[in-house]
């Protein structure tokens, strides 16, 4: 017998579920978006989903099985919190939440109920990181001594209109960008045992920490995550270096892209990135161009329907997501203090 489609609540149609949940979750036929919750209803009613004025309509609907939790993030923990106790399942945009102590929270509320709750930690299926992944584990570099990575974009003016540019609990850089960067390293690599961080506002005028250089210590190698703001000319996005050579990769994966020009997520060709963008290898052995592996947004969902339909395990545990706030929480007490932070 055919599972039903999962019916599925967006509780914002702003960047993220327009571009990002909206159409994943509409080419995935294991899910039916019932409703959003929503301030304006233009872009709703464009795509034909039912706009709901409010919350107590989705929580109290029992054709909405799942929630995603995608507003600004200083409410990820209030109206995760609200979803979980009303019996819904739950995915939260990143960040998870603005704290560990709101992260450990909705995990014990979520172990209480029985419900699923994972965070939308898309880019570990980035066509970029997949692959670097793959180049790490088969371990033709050897012993990796050194991992570095930037997410760096060229934004040299503030939004007055956004809430991102705005100082407050959950933003700046770091909890943006900073969120998928640490959730990459702490897959591949855990825990560091320490880090250093320094945050800083580069944009004239800017109010919010719009770069950061962090340093992950492992008793083994070190981790440097870099991202900025004022980034015009990018260099490379990874640079992995082992004992036996190095990998080195430039670019960036094309899946957000396809989303915005309307493109079917899972459609001919999707996530594949151009060969100019494939990786170099160059160990002891070999000197040659590395195929991307395809990008793929939609195993995230397909992880989330076998989870609830099927009991299946998560693959974006929220203990996961968990490590993230607190490797955020250890950058802004190192940058502080200007010291390097222990975290074991």
């Amino acid at each position: 017998m055919k599972e039903m489609p999962i019916g599925t609540a967006l509780l914002s149609y702003g960047m993220s579920g327009e571009v990002f949940h909206g159409p994943l979750l509409k080419a995935h036929a294991g899910f039916d978006i019932r409703a959003v919750f929503h301030r304006t209803t233009a872009s709703v009613i464009r795509h034909n989903y039912r706009a709901d004025h409010s919350l107590d309509d989705v929580l109290t609907d029992p054709a909405i099985e799942l929630v995603i939790v995608n507003t600004p993030n200083d409410s990820h923990h209030r109206y995760a919190l609200e979803a979980l106790a009303a019996g819904k399942h739950v995915v939260v945009e990143k960040p998870f939440t603005v704290t560990v102590k709101e992260a450990d929270e909705l995990i014990e509320l979520s172990r209480k109920t029985g419900k699923v709750l994972s965070v939308f930690q898309n880019r570990r299926w980035d066509a970029d990181f997949l692959t670097v992944r793959s180049i790490i584990e088969k371990q033709v570099l050897g012993k990796i001594v050194e991992f570095e990575s930037h997410y760096d974009r060229f934004r040299n003016t503030i939004d007055p209109t956004s809430w991102k540019d705005e100082p407050g609990p959950g933003t700046g850089l770091l909890y943006n960008l900073g969120s998928h960067m640490i959730d990459q390293v702490l897959t591949l690599f855990g825990m560091p045992p320490f880090l250093d961080a320094r945050l800083g506002i580069q944009r004239p005028g800017g109010k919010v920490h719009d770069y950061y250089d962090l340093r992950l210590s492992y008793s083994d190698k070190l981790i440097i995550l870099k991202s900025s703001y004022l980034v015009k000319e990018q260099g490379p996005r990874y640079v992995v270096h082992g004992t036996n050579g190095s990998f080195v990769k430039y670019g960036i994966d094309p899946q957000e892209e396809a989303l915005k020009s309307g493109k079917i997520p899972g459609s001919g060709g999707w996530g594949s990135e151009p060969s100019s963008d494939w990786g170099r290898l160059n160990t002891i052995n070999v000197n040659e161009s590395i195929e991307s592996i395809p990008g793929n947004y939609l195993a995230f969902y397909d992880n989330i329907f076998e989870a609830v339909r099927r009991g299946k395990p998560l693959a974006v545990k929220p203990e996961q997501s968990r490590d993230v706030i607190a490797i955020i929480e250890a950058c802004f007490e190192s940058n502080k203090s200007r010291c390097a932070i222990p975290m074991l």
